[in-house]
């Protein structure tokens, strides 16, 4: 029996030993994984699960790679990396999902993530006209870390060096060196509660409401061609995300070292790139009052104060002094203020009035996701805060051993949720090999 059979009850259960996790996280991946050849591209990847997400999406690809490098399968990262940006485009663009095997997306509605002109094309591979979290450059250098074959990220760079300088030029709409995300599902994060305020919904628990008012967005950008430009000066979604940009930095500097390890000029570019996105970042997106970094909305950069999991995020940039860091970690990780539950981290304050924590169409506003967990224990572990780190850990190793590979967790149970097999929650085992190396 797998372990996505086992729907037990976390509390009380035995954790299971890292190396048959590591088995269990191999057997999942591979079970979800998808090759072959179509209209001249050839394709290798993994959903992030069976029946529920069924195509190649950018930054769960990312993961894939980070949990594939953990298990030693580097050769499959690579695969995995080159099917993304298989079918990039002359300009630069790779959108956040590549339609390989099944053509059609699994909700009618996705039609209209699509440009229009690509709704002729839908009998052949396709990508979507959205963005997705830019990890693509930190993936690259994770495969080069474990290997060291630079031929590998020469092969890339050129790539890469397209994708991000089309990031730069058509989502830095006011030069500040932060990217807008124009619908909700940019952000990886469908529902965010922090989005609420922008698409006028102010019931604060989801409903089918703000399913409508999120579909009105992608409407819209569909009737405006996916024109960036109107999209832009029609101001209806025009967010900057804090984990979007916090992840954007991180991949400039990963972008700069991709570039020194190939003796490329752009060097230096991606460097400067980096260090302005992370201080604009602290400049608009910190809050002194709230100790916290909010989402930006609109063209005047105004604040969404709703406490998400993401508040933390910036925190690992180098261009954040250490007291703010301190600050936020202290007031809402270590004192637990609104994020204190048995099994961290929720994806929204306990305290907001949209948090939910059980299965829901609306995901995000409540549910634990091993991704946030991820993110955090590296930074806590190169700051000091091992005992934190290691706590973070031991929760997804008993959420994964009573509940199994789920898409998210309730954060009070532990029961899981969402799709089954779920690949995001294999992650598990970077953070066991990171806590190890910490040790």
């Amino acid at each position: 029996m797998s372990i996505s059979d086992k729907q037990r009850h976390p509390g009380g259960q035995r954790v299971l030993p890292d190396q048959e996790i590591k088995d269990r996280v191999r057997e999942v991946l591979y079970k979800n994984m998808i090759s072959g050849q179509r209209a001249g591209f050839s394709y290798h990847y993994t959903k992030p699960s069976p029946g529920t997400y069924p195509f190649q999406y950018f930054w769960d690809t990312c993961f894939h790679v980070f949990t594939l490098t953990a298990l030693g399968e580097e050769d499959m990262a690579r695969k995995h990396i080159l099917s993304l940006f298989e079918m990039q485009q002359p300009d630069g663009f790779v959108g956040h999902m590549s339609y390989w095997k099944r053509l059609w997306p699994a909700r009618i509605t996705d039609l209209f993530q699509l440009r229009p002109r690509d709704l002729l094309q839908l009998y052949k591979p396709h990508m979507s006209a959205l963005v997705q979290p830019p990890l693509a450059a930190q993936a690259v250098l994770r495969v080069y870390s474990l290997t060291r074959d630079k031929s590998f990220v020469q092969q890339l760079l050129p790539r890469l060096r397209k994708y991000y300088r089309w990031l730069a030029r058509n989502r830095d709409f006011e030069g500040e060196g932060l990217l807008s995300i124009i619908t909700p599902f940019e952000s990886g994060m469908d529902w965010k509660a922090s989005y609420d305020p922008v698409l006028g919904y102010s019931k604060g628990k989801a409903g089918p409401q703000l399913f409508w008012k999120v579909l009105q967005v992608d409407m819209h950008n569909f009737r405006k061609g996916y024109d960036l430009k109107a999209i832009y000066r029609s101001n209806k979604f025009i967010v900057k995300d804090a984990a979007f940009n916090t992840i954007y930095a991180q991949n400039l500097s990963a972008m700069a070292e991709l570039c020194r390890l190939a003796g490329d000029e752009e060097e230096q570019y991606f460097r400067e790139q980096a260090d302005k996105t992370g201080k604009a970042i602290y400049k608009y997106m910190y809050d002194e009052t709230d100790a916290a970094f909010y989402d930006l909305y609109g063209h005047d950069y105004g604040k969404l104060k709703v406490r998400t999991a993401t508040i933390f995020f910036p925190v690992v940039l180098k261009s954040v002094p250490d007291t703010v860091c301190k600050q936020v970690l202290e007031r809402h990780l270590l004192h637990k203020d609104g994020f204190h539950v048995p099994f961290p981290m929720p994806s929204l304050s306990v305290n907001e009035p949209a948090f939910v924590p059980n299965e829901s169409l609306y995901i995000w506003r409540g549910p634990t996701w091993v991704v946030f967990n991820w993110f955090m224990q590296q930074f806590l572990l190169e700051k000091g805060y091992e005992q934190e780190a290691q706590a973070l850990l031991q929760s997804v190793k008993k959420l994964v051993s009573g509940s199994g590979f789920r898409e998210y967790y309730n954060p009070f149970t532990g029961e899981g949720h969402g799709a089954e097999e779920f690949t995001w929650s294999g992650l598990v085992v970077d953070m066991i090999n990171k806590q190890q190396g910490a040790d």
